[in-house]
């Protein structure tokens, strides 16, 4: 294998080199010229049986992340000591040097520390992937550092960030699940989102109302052919602009009702609006614009028909 930055043989330009990983050198396979013989070896020096053999032999630890108020780079001290071989006088001075160092902590680390415990809680409840939690750590450590949670609860920050995380990354949550998990007020915790996105210049794209048709479809116990067929609405309506100006969970919604109703499943407005978290004005008043824009009125007939057949 050759050196990626050793083109070919000086000697006879051949670009048939092989790499030595052992003895570290470079070698020509036609000529046999050693073009290098002191190349540096990568590769980790020791050998590892099992996981336990892993953890003892390196020498880097956790990597860095937003979810700790520390970043994962902190210390504790006497956090693993054995104190049993340590005189009385020996023992006190690492307690009181314990009780310092978690005295002489800067007001953002104490708000960091309550506000990461409150974030991961409101996460595992919302059943939030990893990558989410991490970007909402991050834009809370940010929003802390900037000032801008002077004035605001630590909770309704914490929903703000968590909802601006979920946007990004395209992992659908409504305002009213978070205020169920956080026990804020969504009014406020959409006030606190705007906000935050707004002081720190973080650009996010509207909601897709298509990302919510899995998570839908799946409480209603829908078949797969509804589903595909309300993403088919979808994008008919977003075509027609009728997704525009209205809430992405109530389109959705409206949507999977109405591709319910071609498919024969019958699925109450009443159980559609409360697995959506809008009322059933919304559906209502959305599906009947998508009845009148999109001419599905046939297809619905059609499956009355043959149902009655």
């Amino acid at each position: 294998m050759a050196a990626h930055y050793i083109k070919k043989c000086p000697d006879c330009g051949s670009i048939n080199l092989s790499w030595n990983r052992e003895k570290g050198e470079v070698i020509c396979k036609d000529c046999g010229l050693v073009i290098e013989d002191r190349m540096v070896d990568f590769t980790q020096e020791w050998r590892e049986f099992d996981s336990e053999d892993a953890a003892d032999n390196r020498r880097t630890g956790a990597p860095m992340t937003y979810t700790k108020y520390d970043q994962g780079l902190g210390t504790e001290v006497g956090r693993k000591a054995d104190f049993s071989q340590l005189t009385q006088k020996d023992k006190n001075k690492f307690f009181r040097l314990r009780k310092w160092q978690y005295r002489i902590s800067t007001a953002i680390e104490r708000n960091l520390k309550l506000a990461l415990a409150e974030l991961k809680r409101v996460s595992s409840y919302l059943k939030l992937p990893k990558s989410v939690e991490e970007e909402a750590a991050k834009i809370y450590t940010h929003s802390v550092q900037r000032g801008l949670v002077r004035g605001r609860s630590m909770e309704s920050v914490v929903a703000g960030a968590l909802y601006g995380a979920c946007r990004r990354h395209e992992v659908p949550r409504t305002l009213d699940e978070l205020s169920e998990a956080s026990g804020i007020d969504k009014k406020e915790i959409g006030r606190t989102y705007r906000f935050i996105t707004r002081e720190l210049e973080i650009n996010i794209l509207p909601s897709n109302p298509a990302d919510y048709i899995a998570r839908f479809a799946s409480s209603l116990k829908l078949s797969p052919e509804t589903q595909s067929k309300s993403v088919e609405i979808l994008e008919m309506a977003q075509k027609s602009e009728l997704t525009s100006g209205r809430g992405p969970t109530g389109i959705a919604a409206a949507a999977l009702y109405v591709a319910a109703l071609i498919h024969g499943e019958k699925k109450t407005q009443r159980e559609v609006a409360d697995v959506a978290g809008v009322t059933e004005v919304t559906i209502r008043n959305r599906y009947k614009e998508l009845l009148e824009k999109l001419d599905l009125e046939k297809e619905i007939k059609k499956t009355k028909k043959k149902r009655k057949k």
